[in-house]
């Protein structure tokens, strides 16, 4: 799928591999939307980098728990857009808690990770895919996380959302076919905000690493668009990692 001319809404777009692949897009010609949920002067620092290079980009808020919330959205960038081509599921959170301490993996915490990295992802791929099958085309790429793959991550709950991101990757592949695509790019370290306070972990990681470095936002926006342009796949799970999982 030539990207050029398609409308693009890109979850969690104000920062790290969010804000990458909002300017990637834009730098391929799409008209983005930039989601946020409380980051608003992120995406609006976003949305002024893409208008800068010449780019067509706009804002939405909404909190992708609340199903409600993204249908409004989707309806207000379809009547300022025109449509939704593409979309690109990256809003998700996350708890620091130790994998062993099983006590601090609450219900409240399962309940939040749940939420926003599995039913905010369903929300959003559902209310934008009655557009995409009006224009018989359509391209999802969800973001999952070498968490989800190894079990190991920032905390239990979190591995076991990304996991479940995996297999909605597959289920949503088999539900919208044949005109929509649906895949899932899974990061492993990458270096975002998520890593403040911890950047010396994330050094003493890098040389462990296959290809010795930490990818960057821009590494894992080059995929995902790849993703969304490669019309003879879907339901792939696609990991980005530097060799860290081999």
């Amino acid at each position: 799928m030539d990207l050029n001319n398609k409308v693009a809404l890109v979850t969690g777009g104000g920062t790290g591999i969010g804000r990458a692949t909002c300017i990637e897009l834009a730098e391929r010609g799409a008209v983005v939307a930039i989601h946020y949920s409380r980051s608003a002067a992120d995406a609006e620092e976003t949305k002024r980098v893409i208008l800068n290079k010449g780019g067509h980009a706009v804002t939405v808020q909404a909190d992708v728990s609340q199903d409600q919330e993204i249908r409004e959205m989707i309806r207000h960038i379809v009547q300022q857009l025109g449509t939704i081509n593409l979309l690109v599921n990256n809003a998700g959170i996350t708890r620091h808690i130790p994998m062993s301490d099983l006590e601090a993996a609450t219900e409240d915490v399962w309940d939040e990770l749940y939420n926003v990295n599995v039913k905010g992802m369903f929300f959003c791929a559902r209310a934008v895919s009655p557009y995409m099958l009006k224009n018989q085309q359509g391209a999802i790429v969800n973001i999952g996380s070498i968490a989800g793959t190894t079990g190991l991550g920032s905390s239990l709950p979190y591995a076991v959302s990304k996991s479940a991101v995996h297999g909605l990757t597959k289920s949503l592949a088999r539900a919208l076919a044949p005109y929509i695509r649906v895949n899932c790019i899974v990061p492993g370290a990458v270096a975002t905000r998520w890593w403040e306070g911890r950047e010396d972990q994330m050094k003493q990681l890098a040389p462990n690493l296959l290809l010795q470095r930490i990818s960057i936002p821009e590494d894992i926006a080059k995929s995902i668009c790849s993703a969304l342009s490669q019309e003879s796949m879907t339901g792939q799970i696609i990991t980005v990692d530097s060799g860290q999982t081999l």
